[in-house]
């Protein structure tokens, strides 16, 4: 069985806010692979079924987001998930909004949701799927930025993102990262329209110019004199020497 946690506050004052977003990809998952109705138990919402023959048990903790470890940790005790089988899914500010990473292992990086379940599951050894959010630009807008709502201008890659995440996941679970990531940039890119942009130059176009030098100005070409010309001059010169 394959333990995934989406990250978020429980309530509807919250639903919306950015911190939220791991509670959004849960409901699109649970939405794409039919997953059952919600049941209460390990402190959260919880949802089984399976994806692409894989079972999965998904939560969304019913505790606030400093204490998602509590839940984290008693689904996976009750289960004996391996920590590596596990996925939690949330709210990046260090990524710009939109930005999809996936990385297995690490540190918290300030995040109190996922300080609590390295504490709780006493190994950080799990799969993080961070999702970016932006950073205000300002260490004291933090707290204000990730529990605001999203704007209109964000749902314009948040619904995108969030059906992609949901359709990539089982490559995922197969432990294709690049190829999950992928294709969910990609539909970011396509309902933004950011994707990349072409080259300046295409590949294999060669300049008219081959070299800084043919920009230099080209001083005009001197007249020659003629060759009788130049004798009647030599002959004068004699003249006026005698």
């Amino acid at each position: 069985m394959r333990l995934l946690v989406g990250l978020g506050n429980p309530g509807p004052k919250h639903r919306d806010n950015r911190h939220n977003i791991g509670f959004k990809a849960a409901d699109e998952i649970v939405r794409r692979h039919n997953l059952s109705a919600p049941r209460s138990r390990f402190q959260s919402d919880t949802f089984e079924g399976t994806i692409d023959g894989e079972k999965v048990l998904l939560l969304k903790p019913t505790t606030f987001m400093n204490e998602s470890g509590r839940a984290v940790g008693e689904a996976a005790r009750f289960f004996k998930i391996p920590t590596e089988d596990i996925v939690i899914i949330y709210d990046e500010i260090d990524l710009a909004a939109g930005k999809v990473r996936v990385k297995r292992g690490g540190g918290h990086a300030g995040h109190n949701g996922i300080r609590n379940i390295v504490e709780h599951l006493g190994s950080p050894d799990f799969v993080r799927v961070r999702l970016g959010v932006g950073h205000p630009g300002d260490k004291e807008k933090v707290h204000g930025h990730v529990l605001s709502n999203f704007s209109k201008q964000d749902k314009k890659w948040v619904e995108p993102e969030l059906e992609a995440l949901a359709q990539a996941l089982p490559a995922l679970l197969a432990g294709r990262d690049s190829d999950f990531m992928s294709q969910v940039t990609m539909a970011v890119q396509q309902a933004t329209g950011k994707g990349r942009k072409p080259d300046a130059k295409p590949i294999g176009e060669t300049s008219t110019k081959t070299s800084r030098q043919d920009d230099a100005p080209v001083e005009p070409a001197q007249p020659q004199q003629s060759s009788l010309g130049a004798a009647l001059n030599r002959a004068l010169s004699k003249f006026r020497g005698s």
